[in-house]
């Protein structure tokens, strides 16, 4: 399901190394060759090149980068060069900035990573700041969302398979929330229990019980208020967890379709899912537009921002 394009044969990480120092020598950096290196390289791969450029030369690659390279496109190659783990610490802790706040960035990491992806951003986070990440999640929110995104972020959900689902539990549990949404009580501490702990194949189960015995789907029922944001963030939630091609799709429209293109939105998605679900992604979003993603990129974007997303979802030039 990635999109990643790593070449058959691939360069020693020394090589690759070397020819990135090359990139940044002279009058004008070879940007060209950063595209083909980095995005070109699975995250071991990366990983191994940054540990080798800082032996050779004694200097971080994501530093040289920065001095090197400018706006959209530094950031896109920056993000997509980091560890994931440390790049989703990084996400989570601009996501608790007073210019950056993001409750919804937050929420997508919490909800698209594994319970084994998620610890390992919380190890990242801690040795990047200092601090736990759960800590500064909480310091960041207030009230219902503090409710929803800190146990969210802390969880270590079961990764159960869709034949260890129990029914009986789907069933009790989908006449909870119908009582409860029925009630308004959308941040109830038990809808936040269920949504924050039971396994993604358990809560499949629950929805779609939801959705036949009640005779309309949750999704919908949560749009009781459609300009409460805490409403907006758990129907994301729900759809981040159950059905994440959907929610991705719908973050890339919104930031390709709008007036002036979120880059930021735009960064974030390609260079997170780029070697994880992007085929799933891109079909979604054609499906849904009527248009593939790569010309929709080509379209907003230009330049070697344009090159690097390209590259990163499978295309090349358009």
């Amino acid at each position: 399901m990635a999109t990643l394009q790593v070449p058959a044969y691939v360069p020693a990480p020394s090589e690759d190394a070397e020819q990135l120092r090359h990139a940044f020598e002279g009058w004008g950096t070879n940007e060209q060759l950063i595209i083909d290196i980095l995005a070109h390289r699975n995250a071991a791969q990366r990983n191994l090149i940054r540990k080798t450029y800082h032996e050779a030369y004694g200097k971080d690659l994501l530093r040289s980068l920065d001095e090197e390279l400018t706006s959209d496109f530094e950031r896109a190659v920056v993000l997509f060069t980091l560890d994931p783990a440390e790049r989703d610490a990084h996400l989570v802790n601009e996501s608790t900035k007073r210019f950056t706040s993001s409750n919804w960035v937050i929420m997508e990491i919490a909800c698209t990573r594994s319970s084994l992806q998620l610890f390992n951003v919380r190890k990242a986070y801690h040795a990047l700041y200092n601090k736990s990440l759960e800590e500064d999640v909480a310091h960041h929110t207030k009230g219902d969302y503090r409710k929803l995104l800190v146990p969210l972020v802390s969880t270590f959900r079961y990764e159960g398979e869709e034949q260890e689902v129990n029914m009986s539990l789907a069933k009790a549990e989908a006449k909870i929330l119908r009582d409860k949404i029925s009630d308004k009580e959308y941040s109830d501490e038990e809808v936040i229990r269920i949504v924050t702990t039971r396994s993604k194949a358990q809560l499949n189960a629950t929805l779609n019980h939801y959705n036949t015995a009640f005779g309309n789907f949750f999704n919908k029922d949560l749009k009781a208020d459609a300009d409460d944001e805490f409403l907006k963030l758990l129907r994301a939630a729900i759809k981040c967890l159950t059905v994440p091609e959907k929610y991705f799709e719908k973050v890339l429209r919104q930031a390709i379709n709008k007036v002036g293109t979120d880059e930021w939105a735009l960064t974030r998605v390609v260079t997170t899912r780029a070697e994880v679900d992007m085929v799933r992604i891109k079909e979604e979003y054609q499906r849904k537009n009527s248009a593939t993603l790569e010309k929709a990129i080509a379209r907003d974007t230009s330049g070697d921002y344009e090159k690097m997303l390209l590259a990163l979802i499978g295309a090349g030039d358009v």
